[in-house]
């Protein structure tokens, strides 16, 4: 059932595109259980289908030229007979094609975490509305971080799985080899409960991981102190499972032989000196196979209707459909090696830690986050579980400095039901940790300024 309501208003925090109702069926008779996802709401980025609506994505040219859906996408089908009630649809960047969750069309959804910061995208409303406690959990499309950096970047829990986990039907795509549809929560119970639904898991008795590998030269990209990530993981990790699962990697050294395919993309120069790291090399391919198949997708409409872009975006676009036919064939190639090494990597039981974001959320209109630097530093942690195909969960982890810090968790392809329930068991020491750091600095500032106090006194006597 489907009943369309007045349009949001900003109370809102500017998540919404159109608000609706699409109601669950009846609860079964008993002794049947009820539907595993009662009682909670959910929301959908404005790339879903939903019978009746015009899919947006994220630009009125797009909405204008595009009739209304004729059905619903499965996906969100299949949460609503889970029993969880659709509330709207959420404001995505344009053509889903940025990660900042910046749109000049529709407005920036406030990010409830920190106001003055962009709320991160591309899936930017759908967390935003998690955030801001207006529904429960929310489905966005993770292409090369779409859901991952909203999730870190307003403080809640995000959810790509596997690619080609969860069907693709009625949603509109970006790169059907990097697309992934996503959700959104603040209670891992929750994130599990729909991981249950939409991918479809039986009950199975619950394991525990027997290695939880850092990636520590990923950690050496943070823009905040290491340890108040580093140091929150690893204290939880050895209260729950025992200092025996903790495991080190260089993951430069590791991916180095076995994706042979990053050694052929081309090196790059900055400031007049040759780079050529796993990290850019592996966003190079990421971009690479993004604009060829974003091309494939969307050329002919973009040519043909012209639509007015934000700049940032017109920019990228301009480079999408400059990409030749013949690079793909190495991009392919380096999904496949870096899957089948992180599979032997993880195994059936390992965990991998990294940060999700290097950085705080630039701030709003900013241009921070349109900077080289900046850009290869968050899309190169991104883009090994883009690449890889492998599952990744954003988990945050209070705040520093005002502005919410996340730590993301990973498991080889296939690994979801794994990931969940260990991101389940390991949340609540994960908080408990996070809040011991953040009141460790609170004291040691407090200390610190103590001190400077006494020494401005004794400036004064002498």
């Amino acid at each position: 059932m489907t009943r369309k309501l007045k349009k949001t208003i900003r109370e809102d925090f500017g998540a919404f595109v159109q608000r609706l109702q699409l109601l669950p069926p009846p609860q079964p008779a008993p002794p049947k259980a009820p539907h595993p996802l009662t009682n909670l709401s959910f929301s959908v980025s404005d790339v879903f289908d939903i019978e009746g609506y015009v899919t947006g994505f994220g630009n009125p040219d797009w909405a204008r030229t595009h009739d209304a859906a004729s059905r619903t996408s499965p996906v969100v089908s299949a949460l609503v007979e889970g029993g969880a009630t659709c509330t709207g649809k959420t404001v995505v960047d344009e053509m889903a094609y940025s990660i900042n969750g910046e749109n000049k069309h529709y407005g920036t959804p406030t990010n409830p975490a920190a106001p003055s910061r962009i709320p991160g995208g591309s899936s930017s409303g759908a967390a935003v509305a998690v955030a801001a406690n207006i529904v429960d959990f929310s489905l966005g499309l993770d292409t090369v971080g779409g859901v991952r950096v909203p999730a870190a970047f307003c403080g809640v829990i995000g959810f790509r799985p596997s690619h080609g986990a969860v069907s693709h039907m009625g949603i509109i795509p970006v790169s059907s080899s990097l697309d992934t549809v996503g959700w959104f929560a603040k209670d891992p119970s929750i994130l599990r409960r729909v991981g249950h639904v939409l991918l479809q898991l039986p009950y199975a008795v619950q394991r525990n991981p027997r290695q939880i590998i850092f990636a520590d030269d990923c950690f050496q990209s943070l823009r905040i102190p290491v340890d108040r990530v580093y140091q929150v993981v690893l204290k939880s990790t050895e209260k729950l499972f025992g200092r025996q699962v903790v495991k080190r990697e260089n993951l430069e050294n590791y991916l180095d032989s076995k994706v042979p395919s990053l050694k052929a993309c081309p090196s790059q120069k900055t400031n007049g000196e040759t780079r050529n790291s796993w990290i850019r090399s592996l966003v190079k391919i990421m971009h690479c196979l993004q604009r060829h198949e974003f091309k494939h997708n969307h050329e002919e409409w973009i040519n043909s209707v012209k639509p007015i872009l934000d700049a940032s975006i017109s920019s990228q676009l301009h480079d999408v459909l400059e990409v030749a036919d013949t690079e793909i064939e190495n991009c392919q190639s380096a999904r496949m090696e870096i899957r089948s090494a992180l599979s032997s990597l993880l195994k059936d039981d390992g965990i991998l830690v990294i940060p999700t974001v290097a950085d705080p959320p630039p701030k709003l209109g900013g241009k921070e986050s349109l900077s080289e630097e900046y850009q290869n530093r968050t899309l190169g942690l991104l883009s090994i579980a883009s690449m890889s195909g492998c599952c990744q969960v954003a988990v945050p982890l209070g705040f520093y400095d005002k502005y919410p810090v996340s730590v993301s968790f990973m498991a080889r392809h296939g690994g979801d039901r794994f990931l969940l329930d260990t991101v389940q068991t390991m949340y609540a020491s994960l908080q408990e940790q996070a809040d011991i750091a953040a009141k460790s600095k609170l004291s040691s500032n407090a200390v610190d300024r103590e001190t400077s106090a006494e020494i401005a006194k004794e400036k004064v006597l002498f």
